[in-house]
């Protein structure tokens, strides 16, 4: 098999782990250049906020697991193909040279054994490293079940590692992956942060200590392919990010790839819920919430019409009305509207004057939301609608254009009864 034609294969056979962000960016026509059409090429961005192209593909789509959901499943009747160290190695090269990427994208299926296929990838990043002398950006898979001497190599040599755990729940993974188990998951993961705190522990004692995985570790979780409600799913993150200081969690739309009866048959893909799980994990990462604040016991799932955070603010009435010129900086991000950003600014702006609609406006504040949560000066905010029409509040809070719904996905009610009776 020619090397392109094992491009081509391997190309559409990683385009389901979202753990690399894709542009989905279309071919050129007519003479246009900048085509990201190749066998592949997709993009990601990097800490800076610049795009970066990556060349994305498999070692092998050979696979002795047999997981319901993937496409790639040893049971799946598809086109099989490896690369070798050497292929690999010189088609990066040569993409890198034409300026067609600025780094790889590494994953696989299981080829023989973890051990194995991890093997095999090492021998090609250490041909691209040190042969070829390749200092582009590099994020390896790594395999469930891989031995810790091979994950310490293989992060040696990438930029960035990711372990999928795919599913949220040990039952899930007995019923749809039984050749994986939490344990094999959640010990590379492990064995990858304690090796970045260790790692980074002797380069600050010596520049001159070797980098491991300096861009952290990351992780996909698969959405709509088994039970589990949002609020298991957010609690899991919570605690990979606490507990194994991972950079980011992806979430991935469930699409299905058979017709196995243990999966849901979907008309369309969540993707509606995948975007409020990604707005939810922003809330845990930046604006200081947690999971129980965004869904609960009561109501396990994210509510689909108004993102997370207006959503908060609607059950939580007694927080408002919040004087922009008065609040902490951690009660500002929890003003709907207000990010990140424009808390700071808010916090700086105020030093010099006291701040208005007309400033929160030029600061970046979105006020189609956040000016119903105010206290501001002369009865420029419109908190006594919050108090006098709740469900009125929250119509003027939804999107101008809703997303499709995803059939048998409900709507987050508006309060809990124990807010009710406040």
């Amino acid at each position: 098999m020619e090397c392109m034609e094992k491009l081509t294969i391997l190309g559409e056979a990683a385009k389901y782990d979202v753990s690399c962000s894709s542009s989905g960016g279309a071919p050129g026509r007519g003479g246009a250049f900048g085509s990201v059409a190749l066998p592949g090429v997709c993009h990601t961005w990097a800490a800076d906020g610049r795009c970066i192209s990556l060349l994305k593909v498999l070692y092998s789509n050979e696979c002795v697991n047999n997981c319901a959901y993937c496409v790639n499943r040893s049971s799946a009747e598809v086109r099989r193909a490896s690369f070798t160290p050497e292929e690999l190695a010189d088609l990066v090269t040569a993409f890198y040279r034409r300026n067609y990427i600025e780094g790889l994208f590494l994953s696989s299926g299981v080829e023989r054994s973890p051990d194995y296929t991890t093997e095999r990838m090492i021998r090609a990043l250490e041909l691209l490293r040190y042969q070829y002398g390749f200092r582009g950006y590099v994020h390896a898979k790594a395999i469930p079940g891989t031995s810790p001497e091979l994950l310490y190599k293989l992060g040696l040599l990438a930029d960035r590692m990711s372990v999928n755990i795919e599913l949220p729940s040990e039952e899930s993974l007995v019923r749809l992956a039984p050749q994986k188990s939490r344990h094999s998951v959640l010990t590379p993961m492990q064995t990858i942060s304690s090796a970045i705190e260790a790692y980074g522990e002797e380069r600050r004692h010596s520049p001159r200590a070797p980098l491991f995985v300096p861009a952290g570790q990351s992780t996909q979780l698969i959405v709509g392919a088994s039970p589990e409600r949002d609020l298991q799913i957010l609690r899991l993150c919570e605690h990979l990010y606490g507990r194994y200081g991972l950079k980011r969690v992806y979430y991935s739309a469930f699409v299905p790839v058979s017709s196995n009866p243990l999966l849901p048959q979907l008309a369309l893909p969540p993707l509606l819920r995948e975007h409020r799980l990604y707005q939810a994990d922003w809330m845990l990462r930046f604006y200081g919430f947690k999971a129980e604040e965004m869904v609960s016991a009561a109501y396990p799932d994210l509510d689909e019409d108004l993102d997370p955070k207006s959503s908060w603010a609607l059950r939580h009435p007694e927080f408002f009305p919040l004087d922009v010129n008065r609040a902490s900086y951690e009660e500002l991000l929890r003003i709907p509207g207000v990010g990140v950003l424009s808390a700071r600014k808010i916090i700086q702006a105020r030093r010099c004057r006291k701040l208005d609609l007309e400033h929160l406006q030029k600061i970046g504040v979105v006020l189609r939301r956040a000016r119903y949560f105010l206290d501001l000066p002369s009865g420029q905010g419109h908190f006594s609608s919050l108090l006098s029409s709740p469900e009125m509040l929250r119509q003027a809070l939804l999107p101008q254009k809703r997303s499709r719904e995803h059939p048998g996905q409900k709507r987050l009610p508006l309060e809990e009864p124990s807010l009710l009776s406040s």
